[in-house]
Formats: C-alpha cells, sequence, structure tokens
C-alpha cells in the first residue's frame, strides 16, 4: 500500500507547524519563571580581579566599563588589557581612574599574540598581574547594576561550580543594523537561553559574564588552552564541566550595548555567531530550526494547505510570539518595533539558512575559517 504523498505533505505541514508553536509556548513559561534567588552573602566575601579586554571605542564604551567601576562589592580590582598602546579606549581608562581613585584600576598594554584568538591573547597577557583567585570576564560592551559581582560570585563559592554565567538582553544604538542585531538576541537567543536553563540543559557559558576560580582554570591548561577557539566562552564551559564541574546561570542579568555601524557589519556579525554554534554543536543548531517561531508555523501551514490543525497552531505561535517579545523587550520599545516583527523573524530564519552555506567567517576585518571542534584560522594561513 502506497502512501499519499498529499497526505505526507499535510501531515509534515502540521507537525512543523505545531512544533515551534510548542517552543513558543516553553519559551515563554521559561521567561516567566522566577529566577532562582541568590545565595546568602557568606561572612566574608572573597577579593575580586575582574578581567576586562578592549578592542576601540563604540558610542557606549564609557558607560559600559563605569558601571564595573560603580559595584558595591566590597574588595576587587579592574584590569584593562589593550594590545594597541595607541588604542583611544585608553583615554576612557585614563577618564575612570580619575573618577574613582579609590579603586586598583590599571592597564595593561600588550602586544603579544598567543594564538588565533586576539581577545584570549588579551586575557592571558592579563592574567600576569592578576591579583586574586575569583576572576570575572566580561566583553566591553556589557552593561551591569551594581549588585552585579555579588551575583555571579556567591555561586561560585561552591567547590561544585567551575563557571557561572549570565544571561542578557540586547539594548541597540540608534540605526536598523544594530536593531536587527539586538532583535535577534532579545527574541531569539536570549529566550533560548532561557529555556535550555529551565529544562535543565547547562551546556553554556556566555562572553556576557564568566566567573572562574584560578584552580580551575589552571586545571584547564589556562587560557593558552583555548587560544584558538572562537568560542572561546563555551570553550570555558566544556573544559570546565569535563573535569565535573557545574555551569551556572547567575540570578542576575546584565544588558549587551549592540552598536553596528552598517547592514553589513551587523550581517557578519550574526553569521559569525551562527557558524561558531553550529562548529560546536551542529546537532543543536539543526534542531533549532523550531526555534525560529511564526515564519517556520507559517511554512508548515503552507505545507499542510491551511489545514485546520496547522493553522490553530500557527495562531497560538503568533500570540505566544507577542506575549514573548512584550516580556522580553517590548514594554519601552516604540511601536514600530513591534510591526518589525515578522521583518526581524523572517530575517533571522534566513540567517539561521545562510550559516549552513559554509564555515567562513569575519572578525575584525579578517577572513577565517572554523573547524569542526570550533578552531579557527585565518585563511591567509590555512589550506583552502
Amino acid at each position: 500500500m502506497s502512501l499519499d504523498p498529499t497526505l505526507v505533505l499535510r501531515l509534515l505541514g502540521i507537525a512543523l507547524a505545531a512544533a515551534p508553536a510548542a517552543y513558543l509556548c516553553v519559551a515563554l513559561w521559561a521567561v516567566l519563571r522566577r529566577a532562582a534567588p541568590a545565595a546568602m552573602a557568606p561572612p566574608r566575601w572573597p577579593p575580586v580581579t575582574v578581567l576586562k579586554p578592549l578592542y576601540g571605542v563604540e558610542a557606549a564604551t564609557a558607560d559600559c566599563l563605569r558601571s564595573f567601576c560603580a559595584q558595591t562589592y566590597p574588595q576587587f580590582e579592574i584590569l584593562f588589557g589593550v594590545q594597541d598602546p595607541a588604542d583611544p579606549v585608553l583615554a576612557i581608562v585614563d577618564g575612570l581612574v580619575r573618577e574613582f581613585p579609590t579603586l586598583r584600576l590599571r592597564t595593561v598594554a600588550d602586544s603579544r599574540q598567543h594564538g588565533a584568538n586576539r581577545k584570549v591573547s588579551n586575557l592571558i597577557n592579563l592574567m600576569g598581574v592578576a591579583a586574586h583567585d575569583h576572576l570575572v570576564l566580561a566583553d566591553s560592551d556589557i552593561r551591569v547594576g551594581p549588585g552585579y559581582l555579588e551575583g555571579v560570585i556567591a555561586p561560585l563559592l561552591d567547590p561544585r561550580v567551575g563557571v557561572v554565567t549570565t544571561a542578557y538582553r540586547a539594548v541597540p544604538q540608534p540605526g536598523f543594523a544594530s536593531w536587527l542585531a539586538a532583535a535577534f538576541v532579545n527574541d531569539w537567543f536570549y529566550p533560548s537561553v532561557r529555556v535550555a536553563a529551565a529544562l535543565g540543559s547547562r551546556a553554556f557559558a556566555f562572553g556576557a559574564t564568566i566567573a572562574l576560580r584560578r584552580d580551575a582554570l589552571a586545571a584547564i591548561g589556562g587560557f593558552e588552552a583555548i587560544a584558538d577557539q572562537l568560542a572561546d566562552d563555551y570553550a570555558l564551559g566544556e573544559a570546565t564541566r569535563r573535569l565535573g564541574l557545574r555551569t551556572v546561570l547567575a540570578p542576575v542579568e546584565v544588558e549587551t550595548i549592540v552598536e553596528e555601524r552598517s547592514l553589513r557589519e551587523s550581517l557578519r556579525h550574526l553569521l559569525r555567531w551562527l557558524r561558531t554554534i553550529r562548529a560546536v554543536r551542529p546537532g543543536g543548531y539543526a534542531a533549532s530550526l523550531v526555534t525560529f517561531g511564526v515564519p517556520v508555523a507559517a511554512i508548515g501551514v503552507a505545507l499542510a494547505r491551511g489545514a485546520a490543525p496547522a493553522a490553530a497552531a500557527l495562531g497560538i505561535a503568533a500570540v505566544a510570539r507577542l506575549v514573548l517579545h512584550w516580556r522580553v523587550r517590548g514594554r519601552g520599545s516604540p511601536w514600530w518595533d513591534w510591526l518589525a516583527l515578522p521583518l526581524g523573524d523572517s530575517l533571522s530564519l534566513a540567517l539561521w539558512c545562510w550559516g549552513f552555506a559554509t564555515r567562513s567567517v569575519r572578525w575584525r576585518g579578517d577572513r577565517y575559517r572554523l573547524g569542526g571542534d570550533g578552531a579557527f584560522q585565518r585563511y591567509e594561513d590555512s589550506t583552502r
């Protein structure tokens, strides 16, 4: 007995519409869940070294760096690292030194390169002067609240924890390119992190924050062990998990300030991100099709030729998508942000598809080829 191709397509369409609808409902539940309360304050907070690898200046760089200086934590130092002693970001750091004279703020200008990843090379150079055993790494475009250090250090006091990381939301600078990148973070990445955490997964670590102890870092071979990894944050988490240590999502969240100067720059940034995910977790990347919500459900309805179950699933997906957007970022967003949701979702799905095309990425003006383990090489230095 042969299968009716029309029936097969209809069933496939219904399933394709139902899967993203179910995902969006789970994502809404995960985002609405109350975050785990912070651990009780210990009798004495350990001193902390904050490592800030820097490169260039963006519109919000000063505000982001200042937020790390304005912490309520009792004892910490901040090390600012650059590889070019003429980097204009040093003028901002000098201003912070004058603004916060009681804080221990140090600059390390060191051009030594220790691998393909320039950010990790910067971290290696910073570690030579780090004074404390509890370390916090955060990208230069991250803005935090005054209780941030308490929030990320408290879980790290458990010796079974290897890495503490944070979820983050994006705040765009003016312009369509920045809006597109921020929409990708807020409407796709952030809910997926909350879903993974709610369902018990801890196979992640984000450059927005990584807190770890010096002994755990030494046990994995130091930052040198990830010097050729593009996804250095993910690699740190994986390396500590192989030691039997847990990764914890901190109860505090942070903001990433998104400034993309052109649509081309934004697309390259997002494609680098997606292709890196595909390189380190190919199965998870393929399965993430369902996370693109309404456009995928609409394709399902088309395949099912408008079958009622598929249409109902699309309706559920659309309602869940709107509520999720409101919960994550919609309350303070302009009216046009709501109207642009279909465009943003469709572009995100297109970029996900484009992510399968090659293993080539652009970073800081250079072209690289990603390996299957997340390592990367400049094309000039590799065999094509």
